[in-house]
């Protein structure tokens, strides 16, 4: 018997090498399951402030752990301190099978500058801007920054 729902949400086409944030914003609220976002800055840094839902994984150690923890076919983000620091680990990880790696261009400054959300130490104390409990206002700043390369 045919499924009814088949066909209806169109499947969400593959990620390519290099993301910005309004792309993977976008997949998330899209609620697109079976991706992890990867970060690999510092972990003090990423105590201090990530993106909300992302795994921390130190660069060092990224490939052993991801090789015993994620199948290579899963689609993964992946940002740093750096855009130099997330090519870097992103190409170990293709170097060793991972078939969908996507380095977030602008890490976390760029997810933030989009209104991304975030958790962590210090995002727990930064106070709700203006915007933030206003939709309409909130509509115009995401339409806003659409327009900017970040």
């Amino acid at each position: 018997m045919n499924n009814p729902i088949d066909n209806i949400i169109p499947s969400q086409p593959p990620i390519d090498s290099q993301s910005n944030a309004h792309e993977l914003k976008s997949r998330l609220e899209w609620g697109e399951p079976a991706f992890t976002i990867l970060d690999v800055s510092d972990r003090m840094v990423y105590n201090d402030g990530h993106i909300m839902g992302a795994m921390s994984m130190p660069k060092d150690k990224v490939v052993e752990i991801a090789k015993n923890t994620i199948a290579p076919s899963r689609d993964i983000y992946i940002h740093g301190e750096t855009d130099e620091e997330t090519s870097l680990v992103a190409q170990q990880l293709r170097s060793v099978g991972f078939e969908h790696i996507s380095e977030l261009k602008g890490g976390l400054p760029a997810w933030k500058a989009i209104g991304g959300p975030t958790e962590g130490i210090i995002e727990s104390r930064t106070p709700a801007g203006a915007d933030d409990y206003n939709v309409v206002s909130r509509l115009q700043n995401h339409a806003e920054t659409q327009k900017k390369d970040v």
